[in-house]
């Protein structure tokens, strides 16, 4: 596979990191955009540094802010005579609540971030991608992209609204070796994991090991989490050519979680 620059936004920690790692091993260029400036500079120093020279990969960072719509817009200005060829839309938060009680502002946040986000950036960096005739949009969904859990309204919304966008996309990139897809993964642990397993122990009267069993495990026949680098092979396969004619999909890394 040819050498490409792949954006990921989200990427200085959680799956987007463990991505990045295995695309720069790949000998891909990795642009590490995150809001956390700081942040993003570090892993695109370790990435290029532990791992650039296994296959000559590279690493770079950018701050952005996916619900800065002025922001996003200039990105293609920003990021000058690179052509971004694959975006991973990553970024993501969470916020458990029953829905009585959840924070307007918070609610519109993560919609902002999960939805709205992926949006505007497909939007800035499609014209390069359809001007070089390739492309590859890759999503981080969820299996809450396809099914619901109480206390997560927002999230689930989000990512429901992640298969839409990917389908029409994928209608309007028809013309063009551009593709775009979902992973919808069960849960992952990550960070962002790691705190909703305490929200949501505090919200069901429930201990920790109590939320893992019975509420993150119990549907998934496998009973396990899903591995990053699961993910991280996913992606890489979807930005072949042995991939162009998969778009639209939902691609579901579940432990059988939907086969119920």
């Amino acid at each position: 596979m040819s050498k490409r620059t792949v954006f990921i936004t989200g990427g200085a920690s959680g799956i987007g990191l463990g991505i990045a790692e295995t695309l720069v091993k790949q000998g891909h260029h990795v642009i590490v955009a995150d809001i956390n400036e700081s942040a993003a500079q570090e892993a695109a120093a370790v990435l290029a540094s532990k791992f650039g020279s296994i296959n000559d990969g590279s690493a770079s960072a950018v701050a952005v802010d996916v619900c800065d719509a002025a922001q996003i817009a200039a990105l293609p200005e920003v990021l000058g005579k690179l052509t971004v060829d694959v975006l991973i839309n990553n970024a993501g938060i969470q916020h458990v609540s029953n829905l009585e009680d959840f924070p307007a502002e918070k609610w519109q946040q993560l919609i902002n971030i999960m939805l709205v986000g992926p949006a505007l950036t497909t939007q800035a960096l499609l014209p390069a991608m359809k001007a070089q005739n390739f492309g590859r949009i890759i999503n981080v969904g969820s299996i809450h992209s396809l099914v619901a859990s109480p206390f997560k309204s927002a999230y689930v919304a989000a990512k429901h609204g992640l298969l839409g966008l990917a389908k029409t996309v994928a209608l309007e990139t028809g013309d063009y070796d551009i593709t775009i897809n979902t992973l919808c993964p069960a849960y992952v642990k990550t960070p962002l994991v790691e705190q909703q397993i305490a929200a949501q122990a505090k919200e069901n009267n429930m201990t920790e090991d109590e939320v893992v069993k019975k509420i993150m495990l119990e549907p998934m026949p496998k009973k396990q989490f899903i591995e990053v680098q699961e993910l991280a092979d996913t992606a890489a396969f979807l930005m072949t050519n042995s991939a162009k004619n998969i778009t639209g999909q939902a691609i579901t890394l579940d432990g059988g979680w939907t086969a119920r």
